[in-house]
């Protein structure tokens, strides 16, 4: 891969600053003060919200207490969607601090998966992370790490840890010389504006002809309404990692730069704020 490392280390320490406030009709002993907390974008809410839980839990009777969940502007956030991802996708246009609602009770079953653990975290990072090198290698470079290598993944990213994560992660972004790229670029777009929860196909990163895919060339061919309204305006931002990248970007580049820790693309089409 190309060697950008500010980039991966820009977006490795990519932060959203969060006020976390509890749901007004949980039941306290005393007032529950916010909690503020700096959330890299690249991990996941159930993952870095330990110290979150235990403020609250504080101020409450363990009889009150059961699964806590996450919710912003009444959409539950999901856990197992990286946190700048809901962030770019809910909340890009509103001001920082990012509010969120901490809950402890009536778990919205129809749409939050339960996360009992940190294996329940691991099992869906790590799940991805083979889908990806599926599209990308044929599975060939993760099913040849051993265990601990899938290991040092994960608790790189458990522990922010850039480098120890990196150091593995570096070998699913290669491919052989003859080669232009990877096999299909692993990617998902989502929209707020359809049911449908995000759009995944299979997409060359070099077209027949040898030319590198663009950005553009994914969104045309999978998502055209979100580059080219019939009246010619965009009414559209593409966002990756809170900003707007170039739709003539290769899109080889991006997904060996701004792919996120499961080694996904995670494009995030939002309508633009009119002023």
């Amino acid at each position: 891969m190309t060697d950008d490392k500010d980039v991966l280390r820009d977006v490795w320490f990519g932060r959203i600053p969060t006020c976390f406030t509890l749901y007004q009709d949980e039941i306290t002993e005393r007032e529950a003060e916010p909690y503020y907390l700096l959330l890299p974008r690249v991990s996941y809410l159930t993952l870095v919200t330990d110290k979150v839980k235990k403020h609250f839990q504080k101020v409450m009777r363990q009889e009150d207490i059961s699964e806590i969940w996450f919710e912003y502007e009444g959409t539950p956030l999901k856990w197992h969607y990286p946190i700048g991802l809901l962030f770019d996708l809910l909340a890009s246009s509103s001001a920082l601090p990012w509010n969120i609602t901490v809950h402890f009770k009536s778990f919205p079953e129809k749409d939050l998966l339960h996360c009992p653990s940190k294996d329940a975290i691991e099992a869906h990072f790590m799940s991805c992370v083979k889908e990806a090198d599926a599209l990308k290698h044929k599975s060939q470079v993760i099913n040849e790490m051993q265990k601990k290598d899938h290991k040092q993944l994960w608790m790189g990213l458990q522990n922010d840890r850039f480098d120890q994560f990196w150091a593995i992660n570096r070998k699913l972004m290669e491919y052989p010389a003859e080669e232009n790229g990877f096999r299909y670029i692993p990617f998902r777009i989502y929209q707020t504006t359809t049911e449908r929860p995000f759009i995944q196909k299979l997409f060359r990163p070099v077209a027949a002809d040898g030319q590198p895919h663009t950005l553009g060339d994914l969104l045309k061919e999978v998502c055209p309404s979100a580059i080219a309204p019939e009246d010619g305006e965009r009414r559209n931002q593409v966002m990756i990692h809170g900003i707007e990248p170039m739709l003539e970007t290769p899109l080889q580049w991006l997904s060996e730069h701004l792919s996120y820790p499961d080694n996904f693309l995670h494009i995030s089409i939002i309508p633009k704020q009119t002023e």
